[in-house]
């Protein structure tokens, strides 16, 4: 690699909303800008108006454009796309981009650098045997393995028989500066509809789609809201992320009458504001990696509730500084609700969650372990 910038080329199925895409806004953004240049290659699409999150003007964006079905027509344009790029790292992200580390290798890229970051709908617990075998079958073409969670860390070691000397854990991370705890000064984003003073609001981001769940967090929402507790009159419901779930959503709470109760703008850039506007975060997924958005949630200092799915429970200390539910169960879910909006102004579990995202989750622990790894000294 010389004294050149390293070259490194960040795979990924669509780069659009997301969390595990987010990271690699991240590392693009925050790795050291002398040391390393880079590019992205989209299997299928790039959405432009998440890749405007990129601070850097030197990114090349390249999109296959692959078809609905199996890869392997995409191959020979990936192969042409990385002999013309020349990249010193092919970091791949998730299966869909595993299937592409064997292109990597035949076009000469020497450093080649994959992360699980979670499993998809289709196969929740990484439990598919077909997916397995991808996974063998890639697994000597791949110099180092890369798990954004305990969970997955033990899947890659024990299902899929990765080494230990070629698997790390590197948990991802949080801008803890951006994402801090509200303060009396600070506005409400653009378009919110609640008010501080009148409204407790419960609300959840990310992408609407099936593995997040977020139809669970409105039939929990409807319970809460018909409970009859007192004060649930007061409770309102955000749902901030765009997806093919959106009509189902808006369904279920049309369906009750509480469409006026919540507030879904769709994609947002100003997720920190949003946060801070919160008094109750849920993570409702059906499966999860490393949330990006629990954490973010965590260095906000939110009261949490979250599904007891994939890295969440580690996330959250087994429940030390959130709640934790089984994956969906909307009364149970709504139950932990009604437990958060109950103790309203009690915070000392946001805090100690503050406290865990500032010391085992701070950004620059992550962006470092990316350093040694894309620099071959890990």
């Amino acid at each position: 690699m010389g004294n050149a910038p390293i070259h490194v080329v960040h795979t990924m199925y669509r780069l659009s909303t997301g969390g595990m895409e987010n990271v690699v806004v991240q590392l693009i953004n925050h790795l050291p800008r002398q040391r390393f240049r880079h590019s992205i290659m989209a299997i299928t699409e790039v959405d432009p108006v998440f890749v405007r999150r990129i601070d850097r003007k030197d990114v090349g964006v390249v999109e296959l454009r692959k078809p609905p079905g199996q890869p392997i027509r995409a191959f020979p344009r990936a192969y042409r796309v990385l002999r013309d790029l020349r990249p010193d790292v092919f970091h791949s992200c998730n299966l869909a981009a595993l299937e592409f580390v064997p292109t990597a290798f035949a076009a000469g890229v020497r450093r080649r650098v994959h992360v699980e970051h979670g499993w998809d709908v289709s196969d929740p617990d990484g439990s598919n045997r077909s997916y397995q075998l991808i996974r063998r079958m890639c697994k000597p073409f791949v110099n180092e393995f890369v798990a954004v969670s305990v969970q997955l860390h033990e899947y890659l070691r024990k299902r899929i028989g990765v080494p230990e000397q070629k698997l790390h854990l590197v948990h991802n991370g949080v801008d803890i500066d951006v994402f801090r705890p509200h303060s009396a000064d600070d506005l409400p984003p653009p378009g919110y509809p609640f008010r501080y003073q009148d409204h407790w609001v419960v609300g959840t981001v990310g992408r609407l789609a099936r593995i997040k769940n977020q139809t669970l967090l409105a039939q929990a929402f409807v319970l809460l809201a018909r409970s009859g507790a007192p004060g649930v009159e007061q409770v309102r419901l955000a749902i901030v992320g765009e997806g093919e779930l959106r009509p189902a959503i808006r369904a279920i709470l049309d369906d009750a009458g509480l469409a006026e109760s919540v507030w879904m703008p769709g994609a947002r850039d100003d997720i920190a504001s949003i946060l801070r506007a919160l008094d109750c975060f849920v993570l409702p997924s059906i499966a999860e990696g490393t949330s990006c958005t629990l954490q973010e949630a965590m260095a906000t200092a939110l009261p949490i509730v979250a599904t007891d799915v994939g890295g969440n429970g580690n996330l959250l200390d087994g429940g030390r500084i959130g709640e934790l539910v089984p994956p969906g169960d909307a009364a149970a879910l709504a139950s932990a609700m009604g437990t958060a909006f109950a103790g309203r102004g009690q915070t000392g579990r946001g805090h100690a969650a503050r406290l865990e995202a500032e010391r085992k989750y701070a950004l620059g622990t992550m962006v470092n372990a990316y350093e040694s790894l894309f620099s071959g000294r890990a």
